[in-house]
């Protein structure tokens, strides 16, 4: 057990949480078992790697844009992000556990995707390994004294289950999206996503399509997805600045300190073309990625898994429909500020939005929502992420911490773990009263 404990963590740190080096080792394989020429599988499998970390660094750029994006609408409504303090020391007691779990469940994906009609192989490592380490620690939550034996047996198969169908979930949309079945969705938006697909049937009447927006000729730089992103990131960047100004707090003052000698106006508004700057990076390494990836999984297709469909982050989708995309982000930014106002009231809780969550789930769930009710359907997928993340966290927080291990259930922020996360912690209470 502990030899394969130790192979495990070790794929765990140097493979699957290496994605870059996961999907060029995919590359490899496939340009192997088609025996393309070396020249293919030399540039192929470079050529992938360095589109995903185009990828990789586009979102880094987003993310930082957003942090500071974030900070200022904290700072607007007087909120404190989560501490993740204690991630760290639950990583160390159970992170071999959950490095099992993920070889494990990634094994009963490929055997499903084998044997069964559901063809699909999820290869995003970073949200396998995130995924398996909330779950793990909502079920130890509900049964504290859990072996972890017992916790590898329960949480591999579902595992390998949610891996296996929530790419299938959300295919239908897809295939409506990238007009084939090359890819598909592997990402913890993914049921959001699908909610957001079959909630725009509701505006499927007449719909009109986010991308095919028409600008009278004075505005025909709406035209563009950049422009029309970059005005939309400053007007909301100066409101938050001028609030923050006026409130001039403690904590808003030390805000304003991190743009050192420039008007914090300034600095947000190029913070805010860097958000649009990352995105452009993304959708740069999205083709490069895709153009190398589609091709050389056909020959892990025709050897292993017949048909097999790659299920891959969400930015794949991005350049399909880059109207969609901020669509979605901002019904997701509305949406969380709705609710934030409701929980608040009704609940005495304070909702703390994340960004990050709020932008590429709610831009996954606008794509898929425009695909059946255009312009509608982006908006409403995007409240519906804004809504799932509200309720969501507030569960977490309310329910799944008993102090067992505090501010566990507390790091989970993506749709698929608060719509799962109360199935796990039922699980977890069940075996709580068998044992």
């Amino acid at each position: 057990m502990e030899i394969i404990s130790s192979l495990a963590t070790w794929l765990a740190n140097n493979i699957f949480g290496v994605p870059t080096f996961l999907l060029m080792l995919i590359v490899l394989a496939g340009h192997l078992l088609q025996k393309s020429p070396v020249e293919k599988i030399i540039s192929g499998t470079i050529k992938a790697g360095v589109g995903f970390l185009v990828i990789n660094a586009g979102s880094s750029v987003i993310s930082g844009s957003l942090t500071s994006f974030t900070n200022v609408w904290s700072e607007v409504f007087g909120l404190h992000p989560a501490s993740y303090a204690d991630k760290e020391n639950f990583t160390s007691d159970f992170g071999s556990t959950v490095a099992l779990i993920m070889l494990f469940g990634f094994l009963i994906n490929v055997l499903l995707a084998r044997v069964t009609k559901f063809k699909y192989i999820y290869l995003t490592g970073h949200m396998m390994w995130w995924v398996s380490l909330i779950f793990t620690g909502v079920i130890v939550n509900a049964f504290p004294d859990i072996s972890k034996p017992l916790l590898i047996c329960i949480l591999s198969p579902v595992m390998g289950l949610y891996w296996t169908f929530q790419p299938a979930l959300t295919q239908k949309y897809v295939r409506r999206v990238t007009g084939g079945n090359d890819v598909a969705l592997g990402h913890t938006a993914g049921i959001g996503a699908w909610l957001a697909g079959l909630s725009g049937n509701l505006f499927a009447k007449n719909k009109k399509d986010a991308e095919s927006i028409n600008f009278p000729k004075g505005l025909s730089f709406l035209r563009d997805n950049n422009v029309i992103t970059g005005l939309v990131m400053i007007i909301f960047f100066i409101i938050g600045s001028a609030v923050v100004m006026i409130k001039n707090t403690e904590s808003g003052a030390e805000l304003m300190s991190a743009s050192g000698t420039q008007s914090f106006m300034i600095y947000g508004m190029v913070q805010s073309l860097t958000f649009v700057a990352g995105i452009a990076v993304v959708l740069t390494g999205v083709k490069m990625f895709v153009g190398e990836m589609v091709p050389a999984f056909r020959g892990i297709s025709s050897k292993i898994v017949p048909n097999a469909v790659p299920a891959l982050d969400c930015p794949i989708l991005f350049t399909y429909a880059p109207n969609a995309t901020v669509i979605g982000f901002f019904g997701a930014f509305l949406g969380s500020i709705i609710w934030m106002a409701i929980l608040g009231v009704s609940a005495g809780y304070v909702f703390v939005p994340s960004m990050i969550v709020l932008f590429f789930h709610g831009a996954t769930a606008g794509i898929l929502g425009n695909s059946t009710g255009g312009i509608k359907g982006a908006f409403l997928g995007g409240l519906i992420i804004g809504t799932i993340v509200a309720i969501g966290q507030w569960a977490c927080i309310t329910f799944f911490i008993d102090g067992t291990i505090p501010a566990t259930a507390a790091w989970a922020g993506d749709t698929d773990q608060f719509i799962i996360a109360p199935v796990i912690s039922m699980i977890g209470k069940l075996l709580s009263s068998i044992f």
